[in-house]
């Protein structure tokens, strides 16, 4: 049941959410030859199930706090909006043209769209018995695409017409559903009688272009090339196999490395559709070129580094010094940084040694092999990392198609992102820190934040001149103050 609410209603008190207004920043210098001059960090604002994205646009922030939706300036940080959903939220997503955001309530089955040009409009979903289990924007951000549970259909719901429509058999999968950049075409895995099947849609009317059996036993995941080309399908970690479909449906190439053993882990594109790199469970990265779409190099991730022209970063962490004129009442209950650990990066002679951690071989899901691919903005670099390594990120230039750098944290790595304007490279590990790579150099940055701020995730603004830090219930975003002219 879709249903559209035109209301006049009294807007709640901001005060409820303890939201600090406006923008108190506070500075950190990290050196004048390390990655940046200077960061600038906000206040720290609440956020629940690290629900928390900057609009396409890049002019908003929307922070979900429980069943409460925020909306903020981004430059200001003022709160422009504030909506009250039905239940806690569990999924937030905005429109491609920032002027809607959806809410979805799995639990409850239930789907809320709210309007940042007419607050008093909102629009609810109701998919009743049949359940919810994931809900997302078709690209030209009118229609919304449900997934019901046990995947018995995916439902497409029309904002502008009120129309729905209905698609049969999706796969629960990995990735099953994928658009492409240019928002044409929506590729969806499906599964009918005991076999894989690839249907591909037209997004403008939602009629179907192709349909096509793929030659896998348990298809995991599908994903368009950025430039809408190739469809790369590929197979369960059980059957080590990757697809390259054409958009009418003909396999142009089949790629497996090997047999008998646990295969693809993880699969991207490069942002130039030149390469596809292939993760897998041998800790080895395979790059596909995307002229014979056969193999033009591999990366290992060896526990001894001996390439001389690698550079291994290593962190190290030093406490600071407490003298006793710091040890007094109010600096203890206060001064949240007084006895945090600090941490700086020194480079390593080679060879090195890099820190293995065996998997149990008896538990499902073994923590070994490359689970997380990620290229920079120009497709210059490649970022991996190889689970039996938790604490290290590897950084390979695709031009040399050589190592490039090793990061060796402390503690285990917990998300990375390229800067999508330069080539520079962000992570954290779940500590009080924020880490920057770039070709220039490495840099640690102690989160000056109240309570011990630790940084769970972090994603980049699209101008690449802030990072949004969340922690387990909070956030705060890091301005970057680049001045490429003294690099």
């Amino acid at each position: 049941m879709l249903t559209f609410i035109h209301t006049q209603k009294k807007r709640e008190n901001n005060n409820e959410l303890h939201f600090p207004e406006g923008k108190t920043l506070q500075t950190v210098d990290v050196g004048r030859h390390s990655c940046e001059s200077k960061m600038n960090f906000s206040e720290v604002f609440k956020q629940s199930n690290q629900l928390c994205k900057v609009s396409p646009d890049g002019k908003y922030l929307a922070t979900c706090v429980q069943y409460r939706l925020v909306v903020r300036d981004v430059s200001t940080l003022q709160i422009l909006q504030l909506y009250t959903c039905l239940d806690q939220i569990s999924h937030m997503e905005w429109s491609s043209d920032s002027l809607f955001i959806l809410c979805a309530m799995y639990k409850r089955g239930l789907v809320q769209v709210w309007s940042l040009e007419q607050p008093d409009w909102h629009c609810k979903i109701d998919e009743g018995s049949i359940g919810l289990v994931s809900s997302r924007w078709s690209p030209d951000g009118r229609h919304i695409l449900n997934t019901t549970e046990f995947h018995l259909r995916v439902t497409v719901w029309s904002l502008c017409t009120k129309a729905v429509s209905y698609i049969k058999y999706p796969k629960a999968c990995q990735k099953g559903i994928d658009f492409s950049r240019d928002g044409c075409y929506m590729a969806l895995a499906e599964r009918r009688d005991c076999k894989d099947y690839v249907s591909v849609f037209v997004c403008d009317d939602w009629h179907l272009l192709r349909h096509f059996e793929t030659e896998t036993q348990d298809l995991a995941g599908l994903e368009w090339s950025p430039n809408g080309c190739v469809l790369a399908v590929w197979d369960s970690c059980l059957e080590y196999k990757v697809l390259l479909y054409s958009l009418d449906g003909r396999l142009l190439s089949t790629y497996s490395a090997y047999e008998w053993s646990l295969g693809v882990k993880s699969v991207t594109w490069s942002p130039s559709s030149q390469f596809l790199a292939i993760g897998s469970y041998d800790e080895k990265v395979r790059i596909l070129n995307h002229i014979t779409w056969k193999k033009i190099t591999q990366f290992d991730h060896p526990a001894a580094i001996n390439n001389t022209k690698a550079v291994v970063y290593k962190e190290v962490e030093k406490r600071p010094a407490v003298g006793s004129d710091d040890l007094s009442l109010h600096n203890i209950t206060i001064g949240t940084t007084l006895f945090n650990t600090q941490s700086k990066y020194e480079i390593c002679p080679l060879p090195v040694q890099i820190p293995v951690v065996k998997p149990d071989p008896d538990r499902a899901n073994p923590k070994i092999g490359v689970s997380t691919l990620a290229f920079s903005s120009d497709s210059r670099y490649l970022a991996t990392k190889n689970d039996n390594m938790a604490s290290v990120v590897w950084v390979w230039d695709m031009q040399k198609m050589s190592l490039e750098a090793v990061l060796e944290q402390t503690s285990a790595i917990r998300c990375f992102q390229w800067d999508p304007r330069r080539p520079r490279l962000a992570l954290c590990t779940a500590t009080t820190k924020l880490y920057l790579w770039s070709p220039a150099g490495c840099v640690s940055v102690q989160v000056p934040t109240e309570g011990g701020f630790q940084v769970q995730s972090l994603s980049w603004h699209c101008s690449g001149d802030s990072l949004i830090l969340l922690g387990k219930e909070q956030l705060c975003l890091c301005y970057m103050d680049t001045d490429q002219d003294e690099k």
